[in-house]
């Protein structure tokens, strides 16, 4: 069975006990407050990445984080319980079909000026992404779906897909399972020839674009 894509919210309250994950490729990016993960202070906009296990340890005013990990078909759920912690599945994705050979984390993030857009594009790997700021709007599969903040989808890589940004700056962080020989390199092939040359709008801040071990798992 193939792997799956998974997106929780974890919400921490200052007192809340630390916190130790499995080992799974995962990023945690904090939407707001602090966090300590491995030792390692991280705050608002911030992200941490990594393969192993993690122990996770809110700041003095509590944290909120979005936690996107790659788990086997079969692994249990993720969701956190416990004294000052909660959290929530926001999406959860097989990734089918998933690129083949050796695989790359990349976990960023893709600001949009007001009214702007991604003219038709596809990705060469699945990603979730999740709105931080504005609004969105997503065109795939003869679908339309709008997003706010908070909002999460899943695009699959090869189907086509159009992003056009409400009036408004619009940010949303994103990650995505690509074939490693992409590190360091765009993800994106344009559907229509005359758009590979249009200025393109958006903004990338990459958090995260780690090879990953994972392959020998699947």
């Amino acid at each position: 069975m193939p792997p799956v894509l998974r997106l929780y919210e974890d919400i921490f309250a200052s007192n809340a006990p630390g916190l130790r994950l499995p080992a799974l490729p995962r990023m945690i990016f904090v939407v707001h407050g602090s966090v300590t993960v491995e030792g390692r202070s991280f705050g608002d906009g911030e992200a941490w990445h990594g393969e192993g296990t993690a122990t996770l340890k809110p700041g003095l005013g509590g944290v909120t984080c979005w936690r996107f990990e790659l788990a086997p078909a079969d692994a249990p759920d993720g969701g956190i319980e416990g004294l000052g912690a909660t959290s929530r599945q926001k999406l959860a994705a097989s990734l089918d079909p998933l690129p083949k050979g050796n695989l790359l984390l990349r976990g960023d993030s893709v600001a949009f000026p007001p009214g702007g857009c991604a003219h038709l594009h596809r990705h060469q790997g699945p990603g979730i992404r999740c709105l931080i700021e504005g609004g969105i709007r997503i065109d795939t599969h003869g679908r339309s779906t709008s997003y706010g903040p908070g909002g999460a989808w899943y695009e699959s890589g090869p189907d086509p897909v159009f992003a056009q940004a409400a009036d408004r700056p619009t940010r949303f962080i994103r990650v995505m399972i690509l074939p490693r020989e992409l590190h360091g390199k765009s993800s994106i092939p344009y559907v229509n020839e005359d758009d590979k040359t249009k200025p393109r709008s958006q903004q990338y801040k990459i958090f995260a674009d780690a090879p990953i071990a994972f392959a020998a798992t699947r």
